[in-house]
Parts: structure tokens; sequence; C-alpha cells
């Protein structure tokens, strides 16, 4: 509402405001800066600057030929200043019967009467409303027990002096004199006391009032402007103006409609009130909208980050697809360039030998045709004439032409693709008509299987699609009937999902998508994994000096130091019981056995930090241990041969070990919980052998 408080000249808080013939309102003393002389002789058409006087609104478009901005007279003086509104503000004219004053929002003209400014009605309405705002707004500014501070000072800023209204900034008496003097282009501005320093002193004058806002005192009832003790009584409708008795007995309204000021007063309260609800339900309508505006923008960037995300999807699929084309037609090339190669290197072979031949052949003629033994001579002469006619026969036509030429007999021809690319773009609209989404997948059954905690399945499309698919979801519960959860997206028909519960059921389905959207889903499958777990030491995780042999199911190890290797099994609901045999056992060493997180130390012995439950125990006794605490010794160890038994129990979340199919001591630890693996320590005086898939124990002691 602020801003319908201000006035359009000087910017601040109207101060004594006049209402013009035209419903806008200025400051008094800004009227005065913004009347002009017009010329002598010269009078523009006149709306009298009276409250009883004729304002014709249509004559206006005629009145605005002497505006500021249309006759060009008054709009330009060596002295102008400009308000902070941008409102041209004129020095005060000389009090003149012909004088001007144009409407600094309409640029409407009115003629200034005999009376000047005097002439206009004070807007007594919009001088208390703008003094309860200030005092709303200095009441609210003393609530605040922090005093305002010089925004100007450099350090340690005091406690400001004064505020600017127009620029709006608070400061202390030295950076005021300082930076914003009371003269030049700054003189007009209205310094007036910070908000706190306001409250304060309304608070001290208002008496024991407990902080609220003194009562708002009765007005003065509002005088004629041509009769200025007589009170006003009555509207006039033609006039548009509050009018007193006086003005109907000198005839001035005769021929207008007049009704009593109260009647009107209601009237146009009503006319008011009924026209805000208009307003009103516009404002909520406005609102609702600004709120579906403000969500469009979350969707417009999630929407555009999902499309980004497809778009270089399609992008790479079409640049993986030229990869592979490229890679078949390298193979092409490669395959023509070593035929071309091996006929000219065997043409080489074969010509290189004949020549061979020829050459000594020749050489050999020579020296015959050297000798002067006409018996010899003639002895040989009919064979090697046979000789030369039959090797010149060799080289027949053709002998010395290449069988293949140098160039390539292969063309690739990419305009009409590259043309294609080029003009890829988007098509207006989602789909085009026809298209349609995948059908549902059929599952193979003959080729889903379980092994341990791990499922395999297979799929196949049942019919040919029009658009092709771009790949498949396959989902899978949490193996208690709750809420499906992707596993797999890509473009294979085979997915084997590893790390799941032992002992548990699991549903499955899969469904199809391509450009068009996301298919039906197939027939639910349900996978049942291993009752009990095998597996075996894992290599992965093992520290360097454990060796693993008899397809990692037997450990020992190089070091006399104790070395950690886990198991590739990872626990985290059901009962699991596993046992370790005993193959080696020299020097009584310390062996342990237990479980571990993943993440557990590897060289040390199990059990010494806060990631590890173990049983340590040599040849006469054991003890468990767990982040470096020892408890729980108990009489009795192992020899070569002896067995190691662990229950997990993640039902009950308990732990207890066995030797020789007898449980050892009492339950070892409790309260367990999270994902464990089986895990040993030993050294190099220590060999074991791990079994597994063993049924559970019975009988267990608490």
């Amino acid at each position: 509402m602020e801003e319908e408080l201000k006035c359009p000249v000087c910017g601040s808080l109207f101060k004594d405001p006049i209402l013009l013939p035209c419903s806008h309102n200025v400051c008094l003393a800004c009227a005065r800066n913004i009347t002009v002389q017009t010329p002598e002789g010269d009078t523009p058409v006149q709306s009298r600057a009276s409250g009883s006087s004729d304002y014709d609104y249509l004559d206006m478009d005629k009145m605005s030929l002497y505006s500021e901005t249309d006759s060009g007279y008054g709009s330009y003086t060596p002295c102008q200043l400009k308000s902070p509104n941008g409102v041209r503000v004129f020095p005060p004219a000389i009090a003149h019967r012909h004088c001007s004053l144009t409407c600094p929002l309409c640029h409407r003209s009115v003629s200034l009467d005999e009376r000047g400014l005097r002439g206009f009605p004070r807007n007594r309405l919009l001088e208390a409303i703008v003094s309860r705002y200030q005092q709303n707004r200095a009441a609210s500014s003393s609530s605040s027990s922090t005093a305002v501070k010089c925004q100007l000072c450099d350090r340690n800023p005091v406690d400001a002096a004064v505020m600017c209204e127009q620029c709006d900034v608070y400061y202390c008496n030295a950076c005021q004199q300082r930076c914003h003097p009371s003269r030049g282009p700054l003189a007009k501005h209205r310094l007036v006391p910070p908000p706190n320093q306001a409250a304060r002193g309304a608070a001290s004058g208002g008496g024991s009032g407990g902080g609220q806002l003194p009562p708002a005192t009765a007005r003065k009832p509002a005088t004629c402007v041509d009769h200025e003790a007589e009170n006003f009584s009555m509207y006039c409708c033609g006039c548009k103006a509050p009018v007193c008795m006086k003005c109907l007995e000198e005839g001035k309204h005769a021929k207008h409609d007049v009704k009593p000021l109260a009647v009107m007063w209601k009237q146009h309260k009503c006319q008011i009130s009924q026209a805000l609800n208009g307003v009103s339900d516009k404002a909520k309508d406005a609102k609702e909208f600004l709120v579906q505006l403000k969500n469009m923008l979350q969707q417009i960037q999630e929407n555009g980050v999902e499309f980004e995300a497809c778009l270089v999807a399609q992008c790479d699929s079409l640049i993986e697809a030229l990869t592979r084309q490229k890679a078949k037609l390298l193979t092409k090339v490669t395959k023509e360039k070593e035929y071309k190669l091996k006929v000219v290197r065997d043409q080489i072979t074969h010509c290189t030998m004949k020549l061979r031949q020829t050459t000594g052949m020749m050489e050999y003629c020579l020296e015959v045709l050297k000798e002067n033994d006409p018996s010899g001579f003639l002895q040989i002469s009919d064979a090697l004439i046979k000789r030369v006619t039959s090797s010149q026969d060799q080289w027949v036509k053709g002998a010395l032409e290449p069988k293949v030429g140098p160039d390539f007999d292969l063309t690739l021809n990419t305009d009409s693709l590259l043309q294609t690319i080029l003009q890829l773009d988007f098509c207006q609209g989602k789909v085009e008509s026809g298209s349609s989404v995948p059908a549902a997948p059929l599952l193979q059954l003959e080729k889903c299987c379980t092994r341990n905690n791990s499922v395999t399945l297979a799929w196949r499309v049942i019919a040919p699609q029009i658009n092709p698919i771009e790949g498949y979801i396959l989902e899978l519960d949490d193996g208690n009937g709750g809420q499906y959860r992707e596993v797999y997206v890509g473009k294979e028909t085979v997915c084997t999902v590893d790390g799941l519960h032992f002992n548990s059921s699991y549903n499955a389905r899969v469904k199809a998508y391509n450009a068009v959207g996301v298919g039906p889903y197939s027939k639910t499958v349900v996978l049942k994994t291993s009752d009990v777990a095998w597996f075996t030491f894992d290599p992965t995780s093992a520290h360097r000096d454990i060796v693993l042999t008899n397809e990692n199911q037997t450990v020992s190890c190089n070091s006399y130091d104790d070395r950690v290797v886990l198991g590739t099994a990872a626990f985290s609901k059901g009962i699991h019981y596993w046992e370790v045999s005993i193959d080696r056992y020299d020097n009584h060493p310390d062996p342990a056995f237990g479980v571990a997180r993943i993440n557990t130390m590897k060289d040390m012995m199990l059990g010494k930090d806060d990631k590890a439950w173990a049983m340590y125990v040599d040849n006469n006794r054991s003890w468990f241990m767990h982040n470096n605490s020892h408890t729980n010794r108990a009489e009795g160890g192992i020899t070569k041969g002896s067995t190691v038994g662990v229950l997990l129990d993640l039902t009950k979340h308990t732990l207890t070990f066995f030797i020789n199919k007898e449980q050892h001591g009492p339950t070892a630890f409790e309260n367990l919980d999270g994902v464990f693996m089986p895990a040993v320590s030993l050294n190099r005086n220590v060999q074991v052998t791990l079994l597994t898939g063993l049924e559970v124990p019975k009988n267990i002691k608490q």
C-alpha cells in the first residue's frame, strides 16, 4: 500500500495532499513546484480549480494540448530539476492570473484562477490514511530493541540520526554532513528521524498506553472552498463534488442532481465494497496463477533435465551403433587388404622363382656357346634348344601382369546418412499415430533359476514390435511380499541378481520400454533362494599373505603373524551354520573363527577391532574376543582333525561356537545386527578347510 501513499513528484509520503480535477493527488509544496505560467492572452481551456467548479472529463483531450508533453511550452527552463521519480520539477512560479498546473501522472493541464492552489480541495481522507500508516510503521519499528545503525560508516557504525526517504539510507550526523548535504541537488530530499527514534518519541508522548497506538482523534469537518464557514452537506452528482448550502442558495448547481452527502457517502462506499469483491476474486485467482507458474518452473526444470538425459541416451545409442558399424566396415577393409597383399606376395614368389630358373638357364647357355667342341655341343644342343623354347613359352601373356590392383574396389556412400543426421530434429507432439508401447515380455521359466542367495531370470519378446524396444526394467520385491524395486535396467534379456537373503521367496516381474513409453508388466514369477548357504573363501578380500587352494575352500598363510580371510557370502537374515576342519596344527598357534564386517582389519587377529566377533582357541583353551576385549575363557582346545563350528542366528541376533559338534561355552555374542561375513584368522602354523551347506545343530545352550 505504501506506493499508493507516495507523491508522484517528490516520491515521499503525501504531505498536505491536494486533489486535482483528474482525481490524482500531489503534495501542496510539490504543486507549487510544478505550476507554470502561460503566455499573456494565451489561456488554455480551463477547468476551474475549485470544489464547486464544473470539470468536464470529455474535455481532457483538449486540455492536453497545453500539457508539457504536447505544447512544449513550459517544458524546459535552465534551472529545471527532476524528482527521484523522474518528474520534472519547476521552480516556484510567481502568482499570476495566467498560471496552469499539469498532472504528473496523466499530463492533463488545468488553469488556476485568482485563488491559485487554494482553489484545489485538500484531500483530508488521504492525509488521515498517511498519518495512520506512519503511526503503524513507527509502532512496528519500536518493537525492535536494536537501534538502527549508520549505513555509511566504514568501521564501528554508530546510531543513525536521520534517514533520507528518497535515498532510503540511514546516516549518522557526520556521514549526513559529508555525503548528503542539504544543498544542491539533494536539497529537496526529505530527511526524517530513524524509525526507532520516531517510535520512542511517539511512545514517550503517548502516556501509559501500554505500547498501543493512541485512538484516532475526530477530525474537523471539511468546509467549502468558496464558503469557508460552511460545512459540506450535499453532493452534486453532475460536478461529482461535495457542496454546501450556500452554493445551492447561490444557484450554482440549480440544474444539477444534488443529493444528501451522507446518502451518497454510503452509496459510494457500497459501490467500492462491491467492486473490491470482484478485485479480491481476481487477486485470489492471480495468486493461484502465480503458484501454478512457480510450480511450472519446477516442472520445467525437472522435465528439462529428464529430456536432456533422454536426448543424450538417444544420441549415445546412435554413436554406439555407428561405432559398431565402423568396426564391421574396418574388418571388411582389413580382409580386403590382407587378400590383396597375399595375392601380390604369392605372385612375387612365383615370378622370382621363374626368373631365377630362366636366369640360370641363360647363363648356362652362354657358357655352352663359348665351347669350341662341335661334337660335344651337338650332343646337347637339341635338348638345350627345347629347354629354351619351353622356358620362353612359360612367360605367356598375362604372366607379367599383376593379378590385383592397388586400389580398393569398395565405396562407402555416407552422403544420405550425413544428410539424415544433419536433418535430425524434434517432432512436434509426443508420438505418431500407430505407435504403441511394447507388449509385456514373457519370462522363460525353463531358464530362470536360483543358486545360493542369487537368482537368474530370462525373458523374451512375444511378438514383433512396431517401435523398436530400447530396454527392459526388472523388478524384485524385498523377499517378504513388500514393495517392488528396480534391480536392472538395460537391453539384455538375462539378468542375475546377487546378495539376496537365504531361505527367502522373491517375486520378480519385467517390463519393456521404447520411444513411445513403458509397456505393461509380465506375469510374476516366484523364486526361492537356498535354505542353507554354500560359499568359499573370498580371494579378493584376503590378506596378501593368505594362500587359497582346493577351489578356495582350503586356506593357509605364509606369515608368522595372524592374517584374515573372509567368506564369499554375506548374511543379514536367517540362521546359518558352517564348520572349519583343522588340516594342520603345529606349535600351538591361536587361530580365530567367527564373523566380521567387510571392512575389518586383515593384518591382525580376528576380533581385535570393533568390526569382528570371534573365538580364538589353542590346544587347551579358548576365549571370545571383540574390539580386543577377551571374555569367557573355556577349557578345551583343538588339534589336527578337529572341527570348529560357527552358528550365526540373525533371528535371535546371537553368535555361538562349537568344537567337534559340541557347543563350546555359552552364547558368545548377542545383539548382533547388520550384514556379517564368515571370517577366519590364522598364521603359517595352521591350515583349515571350509565346510558349508550344513544343517543347524540342535539343543543349543543359552
